[in-house]
């Protein structure tokens, strides 16, 4: 089959751009902003430039040895900056990304996959906020008002759901179902396969009310949550946007500890640990976690395991 002498001909590019034939394959726009980013500071060091197409077909045909000495000496770079284990480990991970897809366009013969990344302790950190406090919160949000309607449901879905905010962001209009009380989501790693959950009654209301005050209700694949400032209006809310409203409503719910989206949705997945007597697997179809040691993580945090166990060594002597 001569794909050239087609009706619509595919040209292929002897020399492509590897960069963005990456970011092109990636679906997740935080993760395509972050391998820009992290290309962009890996070349900047080994090369005092941003990454050009040659560029990075230079470093693409590297032999074996020079390319994980570079990569090593850029690691060891990123360490003497004391930057965090996390930080290192994904800017690592763009480069070999990079090179991965080298391979795949048969422009790269090596591979990275020796460079081991920083060790780094998933959700170090579960605690949150008790529900009497999170019930603070809600009770400052005007729901007279159309944004403290819009607000009001936010929350709810932060808390009853323990929600993502992207996962929030990214909700449509259609994609509420208030009959049947459910809500597609687009899960985390889960590409363009929406998944159902259920929805509390105090939710379908309170996503019902934003809906039928706004006037959105007929318009399936607009944003679920807009903006409703002037200078914006009718766009997406940002994940930022949704940031900024928990950590200031927190704030002036008289929260000490550093809130925002996520940490709600720590906090809400330990009262539901709380409340089911440490149903791991409940909790795990809850949350959403793939892999049960998370909430396990959680429930060690919960019970303060690692307290119990120091008081009882040291009423021992």
């Amino acid at each position: 089959m001569n794909l050239t002498n087609s009706p619509h001909p595919i040209t292929i590019d002897n020399d492509p751009d590897v960069i963005q034939q990456l970011l092109s394959d990636t679906r997740s726009l935080n993760t395509k902003r972050a391998y820009e980013k992290d290309m962009k500071d890996f070349f900047l060091f080994v090369a005092g430039c941003v990454p050009s197409q040659q560029l990075v077909l230079e470093f693409l045909q590297l032999d074996q040895h020079h390319a994980v000495m570079l990569v090593l000496k850029y690691k060891a770079h990123l360490v003497k900056k004391e930057l965090a284990e996390a930080t290192v480990n994904r800017r690592l991970s763009a480069i070999k990304s990079l090179a991965a897809m080298g391979r795949k366009l048969g422009l790269c013969k090596y591979t990275l996959e020796d460079i081991k990344g920083e060790k780094v302790e998933s959700y170090r950190d579960t605690s949150g906020i008790s529900p009497k406090d999170y019930a603070k919160v809600l009770a400052l949000i005007d729901r007279d008002t159309l944004s403290g309607k819009r607000d009001y449901a936010i929350l709810r879905l932060l808390w009853d759901n323990a929600l993502r905010r992207s996962e929030v962001c990214n909700l449509n209009v259609g994609d509420f179902d208030g009959q049947m009380s459910t809500l597609l989501i687009l899960g985390k790693g889960k590409g363009t396969q929406k998944v159902i959950v259920d929805l509390s009654r105090k939710t379908v209301e309170a996503i019902t009310d934003w809906l039928i005050t706004s006037h959105r209700s007929h318009f399936s694949r607009k944003p679920l949550f807009m903006v409703l400032a002037y200078n914006g209006r009718g766009k997406r809310l940002s994940g930022e946007a949704i940031r900024r409203l928990v950590n200031g409503l927190c704030k002036k719910a008289g929260i000490s500890k550093q809130m925002s989206p996520h940490r709600v949705r720590h906090s809400s997945i330990t009262t539901v640990l709380d409340n089911n007597n440490g149903n791991y697997r409940a909790t795990q179809r809850f949350s959403r976690h793939s892999k049960p040691d998370t909430v396990i993580k959680y429930d060690d945090n919960r019970q303060k395991l690692q307290k119990k166990m120091t008081d009882i060594i040291a009423d021992l002597v």
